[in-house]
């Protein structure tokens, strides 16, 4: 009777276990989903090589005065190889400039580099495009 007793409470708490266990995880993973916060995607003009978006919902100002952006680059030809790419932007209004401080294909798997250099677009029209509109909205 006694083995008996402690089989039933050994599986009763057993059970109990994965019940929290499975309720704790499903509470994370809707909570991970919750602090997602929508994008609102604004497209600069279309280049030869694709479209170039930012994402009006994530400018902040930085201390130092820049701003930082979230812009998403589509080539015109996709494949395995060439994906949506996204970049997390620093750009200076004043000097026309940028850093990319993360540069990734998802955004989960971020790296940032807050020691990239500011770098000139060089005639870019699609970078061009995203300072100048990023600029015109927080200026």
């Amino acid at each position: 009777m006694i083995d008996s007793k402690n089989k039933f409470y050994s599986i009763f708490f057993r059970n109990i276990i994965y019940l929290v266990l499975s309720i704790i995880v499903s509470f994370c993973i809707s909570i991970k989903k919750s602090y997602a916060l929508p994008h609102e995607w604004v497209g600069v003009p279309k280049s030869e090589f694709g479209e170039q978006l930012w994402d009006r919902q994530s400018i902040k100002r930085n201390e130092d005065g820049s701003v930082r952006v979230l812009s998403k680059f589509i080539p015109k030809t996709k494949s395995e190889i060439t994906k949506d790419i996204l970049y997390t932007m620093d750009i200076n209004c004043f000097e026309k400039s940028f850093k990319d401080v993360d540069v990734s294909i998802d955004e989960v798997n971020s790296n940032f580099n807050n020691f990239a250099d500011w770098q000139d677009p060089n005639g870019d029209e699609l970078i061009l495009g995203v300072i100048g509109q990023v600029c015109r909205v927080e200026n």
